[in-house]
């Protein structure tokens, strides 16, 4: 029995649909990237960036792993237990001081997105660092971002080091019982928590670091804070897998800048809204300045964090620091497109 022509061209099409559906699907770069609190909205790009499918788009597996702070990424980073890690800038000074080499490879946020939180009943007070003295403040972790501006603050308000203390109490329930508890007069922490604490009655607004305005006030001047960074000896043999990571997290600042509080908030796990999204969307108002829309890091921004950073770091005081070798903008320029 003969075939016809057309049955023939469908049995092909049928057999080319049938090997490409069996054919193994292509490799993709197996990634561990760790973040320094991945449900606090100054870390959002990250779990957003998974939730929008970007880092499958340039063909990563990238498994997400959750640490209490900043400097306990960086020294998982250092350790080889990952590759990437998204923390504060100040992270890549702060190691370059003691030997160590890592590198900015794309600035997800231009201000910290934190705030100091001070307790209701005595707000008047120590909303002034200048009244800290002798006192306990949260910090997220010891050697963390909010330990250094923490420092920063009081310093900048004249007091010495050693005339306040600051404790490590984490984010979240952690953060909002030191301060019921009266174990601290404020502590810098992010959204949600904040929102959380201020509804809750607890605590208001000392100072605020969530958008660029209000965070030169305070500080002096810009003050980036969450990037990707990377080992530097890791970039130098994993140059493309890099590009892919910085191709995917631009790919969400940029869809950060186009949409709404709402539509943000509609991407997240619904769990990262610690029980009420109306409060999330707040945070998000609140806080979206503070992401940048194109990931590039500015010389005298980084200038900045090292004054900061110099002025309450031992660390980093009587060290000669290379900022050229803190970040790079290569990898952003390509994903920019130019």
């Amino acid at each position: 029995m003969s075939i016809g022509r057309s049955s023939m061209r469908r049995i092909l099409i049928a057999a080319m649909l049938l090997a490409a559906a069996m054919a193994p699907a292509a490799a993709q770069t197996k990634i561990k990237l760790m973040v320094g609190g991945i449900d606090k909205q100054a870390y959002l790009p990250v779990k957003l960036t998974d939730q929008l499918g970007h880092f499958k788009e340039q063909g990563l597996d990238v498994e997400l792993y959750n640490s209490n702070s900043g400097s306990q990424a960086a020294t998982a980073l250092l350790a080889g237990e990952v590759q990437v890690v998204v923390g504060f800038y100040d992270h890549t000074i702060d190691l370059q001081a003691k030997g160590k080499h890592i590198v900015n490879v794309a600035q997800l946020s231009i201000s910290p997105g934190e705030v100091e939180l001070v307790v209701a009943k005595d707000a008047d007070t120590f909303s002034n660092p200048a009244n800290w003295k002798g006192h306990a403040l949260g910090v997220t972790g010891l050697g963390s971002a909010t330990d250094f501006l923490t420092r920063y603050l009081a310093t900048k308000a004249g007091l010495k080091p050693s005339e306040i203390s600051t404790i490590p109490v984490g984010a979240g329930d952690t953060m909002i019982a030191a301060l019921q508890q009266n174990r601290i007069v404020a502590g810098m922490t992010t959204e949600p928590t904040v929102s959380r604490a201020l509804k809750m009655g607890i605590a208001k607004v000392g100072i605020d670091l969530r958008n660029p305005d209000t965070t030169r006030a305070a500080l002096g001047g810009d003050y980036p804070s969450a990037c990707v960074y990377v080992d530097a000896g890791w970039l130098d043999g994993n140059r493309e897998t890099v590009q892919k990571v910085v191709n995917a997290f631009i790919g969400t600042l940029k869809w950060i800048d186009a949409h709404s509080p709402e539509d943000i908030a509609d991407k997240m796990p619904k769990d990262y809204y610690a029980g009420d999204r109306d409060l999330y969307v707040q945070g998000l108002r609140d806080g979206k300045s503070q992401y940048s829309k194109d990931g590039v890091l500015s010389a005298s921004a980084a200038e900045n964090v090292l004054r900061v950073l110099k002025a309450v770091n031992p660390a980093v005081q009587g060290k000669e620091i290379d900022l050229s070798r803190t970040y790079t903008a290569e990898f952003v320029s390509r994903a920019n497109g130019s």
